[in-house]
């Protein structure tokens, strides 16, 4: 009996241990680790000026989705952010969209109403207010301390001057004919402003206000970016498949770095790293961004990143890159370790602005 009691016993101690084998452990299934090319949760966000859905896109960097589409009025397309980070301005523009050459007299009449800088406070994630900008504001820039924009107004040839808080306009300036780009130097002193048609630079001396210099590049100028101690900018030359390199002290050019052949290669954007090593330039419809060394300005590297390229950022921490695709309505990330795309992301329709900015 005795014998026969142990045996069950062993039965039951075997069947509960499953079958003879070690006591089953309550283990949580291995969770997949983030990926090298995944920035870390919440580390910042990703702002998109969509032209044509007129509204802007939140992108989540820790997971590359959109969080938010928020509705800011007509064709949105420059965006920057303040200083501090809490407020995210938007050229807005009630103008018809037009391509080079396009005979004006046949578009629909613009909306004037509709021009302005949208102020989106970045807390509430929504625009709480337009500030007046001129005619057919395009870019813009903030002045070092935030106080001030300046604004490229394409249809009048001209620069206004914006005092974000009192929210007037506190000048306007004559630039060169359709001015695009427009970038504030790393000291605050001066600000360049693009001219496509006139293929020139104006340059604005900010204590003054003045226009103090007019010089020409090449043909069809559009961005602006100065390395960080301010020695040197680069400016985009759509037509001529070029960058040229810019001597601040002097405010002339000092060199040309040829990308590729005139028409089938059309620097648009241009962006510096923050340590002012390398600088990045979108190319439109060839699809790509080239990468320059800036202390020999030579190309190290391009890299395909999309359908037609014009907004360009860097994540802030220099690791990933995003560019804004106009006709395949999403924003490319790079991670520039391997300088492949990592993720495309859907947003509006022709997004053409991209900024990143830290909580």
């Amino acid at each position: 009996m005795t014998r026969f009691v142990s045996r069950i016993s062993c039965l039951v101690v075997i069947l509960l241990q499953g079958c003879g084998g070690p006591p089953a452990e309550n283990k949580t299934p291995p969770q997949p680790e983030q990926t090298k090319s995944q920035p870390a949760p919440g580390a910042y966000r990703i702002y998109v000026t969509n032209e044509n859905s007129g509204d802007v896109s939140v992108i989540d960097s820790a997971t590359n989705t959109v969080i938010a589409t928020v509705p800011v009025g007509k064709r949105p397309r420059g965006i920057h952010a303040s200083p501090d980070g809490k407020t995210i301005y938007v050229a807005l523009s009630g103008s018809p969209i037009a391509g080079p050459g396009v005979d004006e007299s046949k578009l629909p009449p613009p909306d004037k109403k509709a021009d302005g800088i949208g102020v989106f406070d970045v807390a509430q994630n929504k625009l709480v207010k337009v500030l007046a900008s001129g005619s057919d504001p395009e870019e813009f820039s903030l002045s070092q301390d935030g106080s001030l924009l300046y604004i490229s107004n394409e249809d009048t040839a001209g620069t206004t001057i914006v005092d974000h808080a009192k929210g007037e306009i506190i000048a306007s300036l004559k630039v060169g004919e359709e001015p695009e780009g427009v970038e504030t130097s790393p000291d605050g002193k001066f600000v360049y402003v693009t001219s496509e048609n006139d293929g020139a630079i104006s340059v604005i001396d900010t204590a003054n206000r003045k226009v103090i210099k007019n010089f020409k590049v090449g043909l069809r100028p559009r961005k602006v970016a100065f390395l960080p101690d301010g020695s040197k900018a680069y400016v985009t030359r759509e037509n001529d498949g070029a960058v040229s390199t810019i001597d601040v002290s002097k405010h002339q050019p000092s060199g040309s770095i040829q990308l590729g052949k005139a028409g089938e290669i059309r620097p648009m954007g241009v962006i510096v790293s923050k340590d002012g090593k390398q600088a990045y330039v979108s190319t439109g419809r060839s699809k790509k961004v080239f990468v320059l060394d800036t202390a020999t300005d030579k190309v190290t590297g391009s890299f395909e990143v999309g359908e037609r390229p014009w907004g360009i950022a860097l994540s802030p921490d220099g690791k990933f890159l995003y560019t804004a695709n106009g006709p395949s309505n999403d924003v490319s990330v790079v991670d520039l370790a391997t300088q492949m795309v990592v993720a495309r992301i859907k947003v509006g329709e022709r997004p053409w602005g991209v900024i990143t900015v830290e909580p």
